[in-house]
């Protein structure tokens, strides 16, 4: 039996939640769910949206499933996403996207695989108001990081034989940020030729 931490979310994540612990269920894994809370709800009661009790039970489990929690849009607290990540380091956001024969979709032959830095660049949520004039956001990129999620995409391509990477930049308009994005990216490949 596997025990995993369960956070339903709010909104339409417990409704989204109770749905996959079904489908879970009839597949016959035997899962015994830790169920935390986390969302604006939580707020009053330990001044946060996602209390240290619930990322010390997915440490704890190793695994975890969340449901949708919403996160204000232009005021408010800490996406909670953004808290997750960066309290358990969750540096990767792999996003397979792939088309099927059959399946009637707007583009055809897609077999791509993103991989985005989840912890840095705008998702470090550096910002500040410029009196009542303006609001300034930081996009922090550090050589660890690019070097970081370089090294996993191209060794994610070579383990599961992916013929190309390709690195996505802003670095003609960022020459300092996204260049040294690039400049690593080139770095990393050239481990991988």
């Amino acid at each position: 039996m596997y025990k995993v931490t369960l956070i339903p979310g709010d909104g339409i994540g417990p409704e989204v939640t109770k749905a996959m612990v079904k489908v879970v269920e009839a597949s016959g894994v035997k899962i015994d769910w830790e169920e935390v809370e986390a969302g604006e709800a939580l707020i009053e009661k330990y001044n946060t949206a996602i209390p240290d009790h619930v990322i010390e039970s997915i440490k704890r489990n190793k695994i975890a499933i969340k449901g949708p929690i919403t996160t204000p849009v232009g005021k408010g607290f800490k996406s909670v996403n953004v808290t997750l990540r960066q309290n358990l380091d969750l540096y990767v956001n792999l996003r397979p996207i792939k088309s099927f024969k059959g399946i009637k979709s707007r583009y055809e032959d897609v077999d791509l695989i993103i991989v985005r830095e989840n912890t840095e660049d705008l998702y470090a949520g550096i910002e500040h108001k410029i009196g009542d004039y303006g609001a300034e956001s930081i996009k922090l990129i550090t050589k660890p990081a690019c070097e970081r999620i370089c090294e996993f995409a191209f060794q994610y391509a070579k383990d599961n034989n992916r013929e190309k990477v390709t690195g996505v930049h802003k670095a003609n308009i960022m020459k300092l940020s996204d260049g040294l994005f690039l400049n690593t990216f080139k770095e990393v490949s050239q481990k991988y030729d």
